[in-house]
């Protein structure tokens, strides 16, 4: 893969360097991530976030590690980078980087001091929550280095309490009795630094500040390699020490052996988000597991990759949640939820794309009889006032004030766009589920196809977004795409959409100029979640925009080239969930996103 890499211009610059993100994945949910300068703008940012019993349920442990570098003239320079409650910046070191890159998708950092340079690589292992920090001397004279441990042990989203444990161990220490630090020289500290600012955190209208713990500091010369492990777990059992970086470029570089080259970036980001159980992170760095993420991403992530055989596994373990005919939609929030009208009918969608793909009918064979039961669920009535119309076969749901689409953002508990009654792109979802059935169902599908084309004519260059809401968003372009749509797709309006949604990130969600129409997606809680659905971008619609097209036998390689260059912009060598609806697009969001690097990777199979 092309390495993805910045010079000092880029790696000196706090606004343009802070913006750029790298993430390491261990492959259960947990993660390491920053930025190119190594200022940590979020409270996200650390080198060992560990997943809990959720994926969403992370701690974050090992902060940061803090190099000070001795030259051979006795001067010490810092080459960490923190902001303060005051908006200083101080240590500096970043303003001493000559480059960063992301090789196989391991991040390195260049610091010149004069003669002297200092390289720094960070890997995670897989199927493990460790990481591993390895700094070395690549030019000069001989330098010593001391690495300052600044650590927490706190739920990802919070900030760290007024006290924390730590106990010293052999070559370093335990916090918390959670996690283990280890490397060469240590020597303990104790001291709390106060008032570290999170700049992206404090965009986003949230608590932006907290204290860490200064556990102690590695030291050595730097004659050979100096590394320094963390991991949780089994802390009598350190991962295997000089290994990490290299296993995690190897892996790597074998995920993508097969792929094309121009898919290559995409496949190895997919990777990040399939998880041990197996399971699917929606995106990072706050999301955990989600059903309608989960089954939009998962051909994208499972047969566009090769998974077929894990993916079968998830399916299966995802059709043992259901109940009353609905798939639990997450247990992010405590509790396992059941409140989408699509999630279910993404996952028939789902199963049905795992058998056309791989050949593999005994799948649909052994779901059967949980598959009937969802249509009948649907049928009879099931949770939010989800039922088949019996007068044309179409689906009604909602429920006071719930959100049931994917467009299901609450401001103060009020939906901002309920889109109660019949949603396109439900009944898009719904007749496309009916077919996968074969001809279990074949009148209530005869009826809903009726139906469909009675209520959803095209006026005005497009389909209703809702029955009697003509809004243009991107929810008809599913009436297209999908394997079994209810309707060919029609070049007039799939260019009207193109005109009016279209951007280099992918669609807005809600054409400009449209009553409500939003086009920064910035801003506190109450702003974001505003415009989340109203204008935003959605990178994860490029994948039915370019299908309908497709199905027309119109290719539309320019929509997927665009994306390219936004893999070095935000989230590095990824997608972001979303992005401003307006000029120049900035990414928005997570900088990591299953379903937008899922289906960006499925519709390259188009070509």
């Amino acid at each position: 893969m092309r390495p993805i890499a910045f010079g000092p211009q880029v790696c000196t610059d706090l606004t343009s360097g802070s913006t750029r993100e790298w993430l390491l994945p261990d492959g259960l949910g947990g993660y390491a991530m920053g930025t190119v300068t190594g200022l940590r703008t979020r409270r996200y940012h650390g080198l060992l976030i560990v997943a809990g019993a959720t994926p969403a349920s992370r701690m974050l442990g090992l902060a940061s590690l803090d190099a000070v570098v001795t030259l051979p003239s006795g001067a010490r320079v810092r080459l960490g980078c923190h902001e303060w409650s005051s908006g200083v910046v101080e240590p500096r070191g970043h303003e001493l980087l000559s480059s960063f890159a992301l090789i196989d998708g391991v991040p390195r950092w260049r610091w010149r001091i004069g003669d002297v340079v200092i390289e720094r690589e960070i890997a995670t292992v897989h199927g493990r929550a460790a990481v591993s920090v390895v700094h070395r001397q690549v030019a000069g004279g001989p330098a010593q280095i001391t690495l300052e441990a600044l650590c927490a042990w706190r739920d990802a989203h919070a900030e760290q309490g007024s006290s924390i444990a730590v106990a010293a161990a052999a070559d370093g220490c335990v916090v918390e009795g959670a996690y283990r630090i280890a490397g060469p020289g240590f020597a303990s500290a104790g001291e709390w630094f106060r008032g570290v600012r999170y700049r992206e955190e404090a965009a986003r209208g949230l608590q932006d500040q907290e204290n860490l713990w200064y556990a102690g500091s590695f030291h050595s010369s730097l004659e050979s390699p100096v590394e320094v492990l963390a991991w949780a777990g089994d802390l009598s059992t350190p991962p295997p020490a000089g290994v990490a970086v290299d296993a995690a470029r190897r892996r790597n570089r074998e995920l993508v052996a097969t792929a094309d080259p121009a898919d290559a970036a995409l496949v190895l980001a997919a990777d990040a988000f399939v998880i041990k159980g197996p399971d699917v992170v929606a995106g990072y760095p706050w999301f955990g597991a989600w059903s309608r993420d989960t089954m939009i991403s998962y051909e994208g992530l499972f047969l566009s990759t090769g998974r077929f055989s894990l993916g079968r596994e998830l399916l299966l373990s995802y059709a043992e949640t259901l109940s009353e005919g609905m798939l639990a939609n997450t247990a992010d929030t405590g509790s396992v939820e059941y409140n989408t009208a699509d999630g279910t009918l993404w996952f028939l969608h789902a199963v049905d794309r795992h058998a056309t793909v791989t050949g593999d009918d005994d799948l649909p064979s052994q779901l059967r009889p949980a598959l009937r039961a969802v249509i009948e669920h649907h049928l009879a009535g099931t949770r939010y006032g989800i039922r088949a119309d019996p007068a044309d076969g179409l689906l009604v749901q909602g429920a006071p004030g719930e959100a049931l689409t994917w467009m299901d953002a609450r401001v103060d508990g009020v939906p901002v766009t309920p889109r109660a009654g019949k949603a396109v792109e439900i009944n898009a979802l719904w007749i496309n589920g009916l077919a996968t059935l074969g001809d279990t169902f074949a009148p209530v599908l005869a009826k809903a196809r009726t139906g469909f084309a009675r209520a959803f004519p095209t006026l005005s260059g497009q389909l209703q977004d809702v029955l009697g809401d003509h809004t243009l968003r991107p929810n008809q372009l599913l009436a297209w795409s999908l394997p079994h749509a209810p309707l060919r797709p029609d070049p007039d309006v799939l260019a009207r959409i193109g005109a009016a949604l279209l951007t280099p990130m992918g669609l807005r969600s809600q054409a400009p100029g449209s009553p409500g129409y939003h086009g920064r997606h910035a801003g506190g809680p109450g702003e974001r979640d505003t415009a989340y659905h109203t204008g935003t971008v959605w990178p994860w619609l490029t994948g039915p925009y370019v299908e309908a097209w497709h199905r027309l036998g119109v290719e539309v390689p320019d929509v997927l080239l665009d994306i390219e260059r936004h893999l070095e912009e935000y989230g590095l060598g990824s997608i972001s969930e979303t992005a401003d609806g307006d000029a120049p697009h900035a990414g928005t969001g997570c900088p990591f996103q299953a379903w937008s690097v899922a289906e960006h990777l499925r519709a390259r199979s188009f070509r």
